[in-house]
């Protein structure tokens, strides 16, 4: 089992409930896309599954670790399981692209070690392979500053492959990428969990990626789960129902980011998703 919920509530110190009654299974090897507006808990819930949040009530199981609201802080060998691409990746600006890479298995190496890698590179060829991975190979030893956004969020997802963790969560992991340089990365992650038989939960703001590339999706409003289906049975009804308070217009893959652009391709979404290979 990769997690485990039951009856998950959220509440932030300053009274804000961001999740409320979640039950959510996902067996190992999995993946799974949350979809729903702005606001609806989806960053919560990953930061939930992540440990970096702990459940004010229900309980939870992250790979066969007991997560509650009185348990003991997770333990270092179980946070070196799971790994996270954010949004926005917590990486030094000054700090070279290789570094911050093999920083993906600072959990799994022993203090000398991390140290020493952090000095000089102790895995270069391992660092290539990853960011060959998402197209940045020539990147290797370029500082984070000198990156853009769109790289910068493919260099915090070259550090989660070479990491290799068990449970993967993806929190809008390609905001800042052009569309179809989004698919092929989204489809990589799924490729990758699915190869490694770990377990992949992404939200992603592009409802027609997900329907693509996931076999199950979850919608989430309000901090509530209001389905959890196959995607062949996520229909627009449901879908305009979801996203009802933001007019019920669906967010869908937009215009080419000014930030990280890729060569031009199709025009509309669904000949994008074909050239991506996601259906």
């Amino acid at each position: 089992m990769g997690f485990h919920l039951s009856g998950v509530g959220l509440t932030h110190a300053n009274g804000t409930i961001a999740l409320q009654d979640i039950v959510l299974s996902a067996a190992q090897g999995e993946c799974v896309a949350l979809i729903g507006p702005s606001g609806a808990g989806k960053t919560s819930l990953l930061s939930v599954l992540g440990t970096a949040l702990r459940p004010s009530t229900g309980r939870a199981e992250v790979l066969q670790t007991a997560l509650t609201a009185t348990a003991h802080a997770p333990n270092r060998a179980l946070r070196a399981r799971i790994g996270t691409v954010h949004q926005a990746p917590p990486i030094p600006p000054r700090q070279r692209v290789v570094t911050a890479v093999l920083a993906g298995r600072l959990g799994q190496w022993s203090a000398w070690k991390s140290f020493a890698s952090l000095v000089y590179p102790l895995d270069i060829a391992g660092a290539q392979a990853a960011l060959a991975r998402v197209q940045l190979t020539d990147k290797l030893f370029a500082r984070c500053d000198e990156l853009s956004g769109g790289q910068l969020q493919r260099v915090g997802i070259a550090r989660v492959l070479y990491q290799q963790p068990e449970l993967l969560l993806a929190d809008e992991p390609v905001s800042a990428l052009d569309p179809a340089l989004a698919l092929a990365t989204v489809r990589l992650l799924v490729q990758d969990a699915a190869a490694r038989g770990a377990t992949l939960v992404a939200s992603l703001h592009a409802v027609d990626l997900a329907l693509a590339c996931f076999a199950r999706i979850v919608g989430i409003r309000a901090g509530r789960i209001v389905f959890d289906l196959p995607a062949a049975q996520v229909d627009d009804t449901l879908l305009h129902a979801l996203y009802a308070s933001e007019g019920g217009v669906l967010p869908t893959l937009g215009p080419p980011a000014a930030s990280d652009q890729a060569p031009p391709v199709a025009a509309d979404s669904a000949a994008l998703l074909s050239i991506a290979g996601c259906r």
